[in-house]
């Protein structure tokens, strides 16, 4: 059943381009430019809160870990919000600059709080010590923190992406070396962060190193805005939430509705006219029950939440499919949130000594990084054209085969984790030693390989697979992926030290002693990794089971119809155009 409502239809999905260097790579490097800048502060303070939250504002060992993870589950939770905001009301660049200036209003609370003393907690011996009006600063400078980075990162990939047209083959091919060389560019700023702020911090104080990270993110984002005209802008359309709303909503009202035998008769506009701006996805045959939501009785005039369009439908069938796949790949961000948190930790009981400059714990990430500011450039430039003669995929490899070799290497990851633990505790408690800080780079190293893999992957796969109305908010769903793995991480260790307090003679759980050599932190990370093997076997059935969009079973009789349809039209106005010729030729 075909009808036409104006009032559903969105007729321009980009604005047209009015100049030639519109879009493209050159458009990119203003996004690149404030990717690398704002992650100088934003990865350095990844790595090293866990310190400031203990050492500054006295957290325990597990209470500034649990507030380390919680604060970043926000930030990429937040991401959703960024994402929802530009793709419904707001366009990415102005969406980016307003949560921009949120964040750099957090970084000012930061700086005040780290630089007056009278503003900090004093020591107490408990899991927290804030409290008070204190405790309103310190919270609300981390949230405003968060709400400004992760509105940032929810909408700028998106931002970056939209400058090549996906419908032509010649720039779809260029959105996945995008996503690397957004990576590429996160990486270097990050490079800079964990070395250059890390040091100042424990050198300088925390004040002068979040300083440092304000001005940074301050001349990204005016560079941003420089890149104006250069961009290949997405007009906002109607409210995300809402369209999925509006489906789940008709179909629980339609639950007793029989799906008719035909699924040409569900409801769909046809508007020929704005068929090149509005997106039509084709009927599929998963999730038969949100078909109910297209049902329109007859005699019944289509209105909004009353009927939905087989498009709209589709839209959500293709988040629903997605879900699985963004809850195979959490656990692995869990192990991530290890190495920014108890890893530094361990860091900080290790031989820091690099000839005769000390290296900050909080520093130890930039070897990862390294590795992946080298492997980035080789992997675009020379792996994946190698790859390609062999499998026939513009990309090399798929999206999802590309996220299951990062959750693999994850798991070894963790497994060299727990042995180096081991090894360091062992010779710190029977002889008395500390070894190299640099011990950790091995499974920080490979854990930097794993992520190059699976967060690219997954930032690819979600702005690949997604509508066009949806695509900032599923670009955001690889970090709500982040965010679900921080906060399991607190919630596991949690857990731990709930049950092995159970069975140990001293009521203390594997993680909860303050002196971290009476800890078990070996047994915690080899957990993790039998975790991690077993969540790569779940991960495998969904990704086989995964349908990407183009191969998607779709009707073929509807699919037929609509090309006799368009066929037809094409048909008419070419012998109008025939008549108007003929005329004005007599």
């Amino acid at each position: 059943m075909e009808a036409t409502d104006e009032r559903s239809v969105v007729h321009v999905v980009y604005q047209p381009m009015k100049k030639t260097r519109e879009g493209g790579f050159r458009a990119t490097l203003f996004v690149f430019g404030l990717m690398g800048l704002d992650n100088i502060g934003f990865v350095a303070n990844m790595v090293s809160l866990v310190l400031y939250f203990m050492n500054v504002m006295h957290f325990s060992i597990s209470g500034s870990a649990n507030t380390t993870t919680n604060y970043l589950g926000t930030v990429f939770l937040l991401t959703l919000l960024g994402g929802l905001i530009s793709d419904s009301y707001m366009s990415r660049l102005n969406t980016c600059l307003l949560f921009g200036g949120i964040e750099l209003l957090g970084y000012l609370l930061l700086i005040i709080q780290s630089h007056y003393s009278e503003l900090q907690p004093e020591a107490c011996g408990k899991y927290s010590c804030v409290g008070g009006t204190k405790a309103l600063l310190f919270y609300a400078s981390i949230f405003f923190a968060a709400l400004g980075g992760g509105g940032v990162r929810g909408s700028v990939p998106a931002l970056g992406a939209d400058q090549f047209d996906q419908d032509d083959p010649k720039q779809s091919k260029h959105i996945a070396s995008f996503f690397n060389w957004l990576l590429f560019s996160i990486t270097v700023g990050a490079c800079i962060g964990v070395t250059v702020i890390v040091w100042v911090n424990t050198n300088r104080g925390w004040y002068s190193g979040f300083i440092i990270s304000m001005v940074c993110s301050f001349i990204g984002f005016c560079l941003v805005s420089l890149g104006k005209p250069c961009y290949r802008v997405r007009i906002p359309g109607e409210s995300v939430l809402l369209r999925v709303l509006q489906v789940l909503v008709v179909t629980i009202k339609n639950m007793k509705v029989e799906l008719p035998q035909n699924s040409r008769d569900l409801y769909e506009i046809d508007d020929p006219e704005s068929n090149s701006g509005r997106e039509r996805i084709k009927h599929s045959y998963q999730f038969r029950i949100l078909d109910k939501a297209a049902v329109l009785p007859e005699g019944t005039i289509p209105k909004k939440w009353k009927v939905c369009t087989v498009t709209q439908v589709e839209e959500v069938k293709i988040l629903t499919r997605m879900l699985p796949i963004l809850l195979s790949t959490t656990l692995m961000n869990t192990c991530l949130a290890q190495l920014q948190t108890f890893s530094i930790q361990q860091g900080a009981l290790m031989d820091t000594k690099l000839g005769k400059f000390n290296v900050p714990a909080a520093s130890i990430p930039v070897i990862p990084l390294v590795f992946m500011s080298v492997l980035i450039p080789l992997y675009e430039i020379l792996l994946v054209p190698v790859v390609r003669k062999f499998t026939g995929h513009p990309n090399g490899i798929t999206h999802l085969q590309r996220v299951g070799v990062g959750l693999i290497l994850s798991a070894i990851s963790m497994g060299l984790a727990g042995i180096i633990e081991l090894k360091r505790k062992n010779e710190f408690v029977q002889n008395n030693k500390r070894i190299s800080l640099f011990w950790l780079s091995y499974h920080f190293a490979v854990f930097g390989i794993a992520d190059m893999f699976t967060l690219v992957g997954l930032m690819e796969f979600f702005y690949s697979e997604a509508p066009l109305r949806m695509r900032s908010l599923s670009t955001s769903f690889s970090f709500l992926s982040l965010s679900i793995g921080y906060y399991l991480s607190s919630i596991f260790v949690e857990i731990i030290n709930s049950v092995t307090g159970k069975l140990s003679s001293n009521n203390m759980g594997w993680l909860e002693e303050l002196d971290m050599n009476k800890n078990h932190l070996e047994l915690f990370y080899w957990f993790l990794a039998i975790l991690s093997v077993l969540n790569f076997g779940n991960y495998i059935f969904w990704a086989n089971w995964y349908k990407y969009k183009k191969d998607v079973p779709v009707d073929k009789q509807r699919l037929f119809d609509q090309s006799f349809s368009d066929a037809s039209i094409s048909f008419v106005a070419k012998q109008q155009e025939d008549v108007v010729s003929s005329s004005n030729r007599n």
